[in-house]
């Protein structure tokens, strides 16, 4: 799949977060904030979705692991985790105005497993914060 995936530790397991949208949304831009924001990052770009023991888990494609693109930089080496349970996806979307205040729960299959589903504008600035939010409404704890 062609995404993002970035995860905090939380009670000894890393919890991940899945982050798909059209190419140039901000995916990218919005891990790098994340990372900066405590998370880790897992996988960019292209990730290997799977599942075992009824959950879904995702890693790096072998041959981007540990690689993050920057716009305006390049791709750049970055510590990475070799995989991790995927606990929530973020849908990225390209305005503000596409993101419901008070939406449903909305749920997606990821490698057979329902997965919490949140849609979220990546380039505004509170975005990471948002995600933390959102892990913990999930009972996700940050």
């Amino acid at each position: 799949m062609h995404g993002g995936l970035i995860a905090r530790r939380q009670d000894g397991v890393w919890r991940g977060v899945l982050i798909l949208g059209p190419s140039g949304v901000g995916k990218s831009d919005l891990a790098l904030r994340a990372l900066e924001a405590g998370f880790r990052l897992v996988a960019d770009d292209r990730i290997v979705a799977f599942s075992a023991a009824d959950r879904a888990w995702g890693k790096p494609h072998e041959t981007l692991a540990g690689l993050l693109e920057v716009r305006g930089l390049g791709v750049v080496r970055a510590p990475a985790l070799p995989l991790c349970e995927i606990a929530l996806v973020i849908r990225c979307v390209e305005t503000p105005q596409a993101v419901e205040r008070l939406p449903d729960p909305q749920f997606t299959p990821i490698a057979g497993v329902s997965i919490p589903v949140f849609d979220l504008w990546p380039r505004e600035p509170a975005a990471p914060l948002k995600i933390d939010r959102m892990m913990q409404s999930l009972g996700v704890p940050s």
